[in-house]
């Protein structure tokens, strides 16, 4: 037998409890010792901890995915400013050239060389602060693969598709009428 402590020497002593009892009671005090060790099921607090722990993850990564989106665009659209302040076109002329920007109608002075490249597509008209550069295709098509709101009038573009009544007999007649790009008004 082990060690009895001394209340249980006295009680045997005093024969108020048998070896046997005793024997049984330091067995269940032996496997309540060697079982506090052994791992419990979490606990509802520290299940609540967890969650919490994992929500605030996702929501940091959700925040940091949209903060490298924010930042990745700006440095896009600083790249894009960046080449139309590098490649711009130097204007030069008295001829007015008008375009619509969204519902304004702006102009640029430009002369009968610059007029005919824009009309043809060779020459693009960008954004740049508040006012507008003339660009070279080349130089437009990298401003567009970073910010293609800047691109503001680019006749060579091949997307672009004659505006429609919705009518379909009257776009057929009119069809048959030229209007040429490089109409001046």
């Amino acid at each position: 037998m082990a060690k009895a402590n001394p209340l249980q020497e006295q009680l045997l002593k005093a024969g108020l409890v048998k070896k046997s009892q005793v024997a049984q009671v330091a067995r269940e005090q032996n496997k309540a010792r060697h079982a506090k060790g052994a791992p419990a099921g979490p606990s509802d607090s520290q299940l609540e901890a967890e969650r919490a722990r994992a929500e605030k993850a996702e929501r940091d990564r959700v925040l940091a995915a949209e903060h490298n989106a924010r930042r990745r665009a700006d440095e896009l659209r600083a790249q894009a400013r960046q080449i139309i302040a590098d490649r711009r076109v130097p204007r030069s002329g008295e001829l007015d050239y008008r375009f619509d920007d969204g519902a304004v109608i702006r102009t640029l002075l430009v002369d009968e060389a610059q007029r005919r490249q824009l009309a043809a597509g060779t020459l693009v008209i960008a954004r740049h602060g508040e006012g507008f550069e003339l660009l070279p295709r080349a130089a437009a098509e990298k401003v567009r693969e970073r910010d293609a709101t800047l691109i503001v009038l680019d006749h060579g573009q091949g997307g672009d598709a004659a505006a429609s009544t919705g009518n379909a007999e009257d776009d057929a007649y009119y069809a048959q009428f030229v209007v040429p790009d490089d109409l001046m008004w």
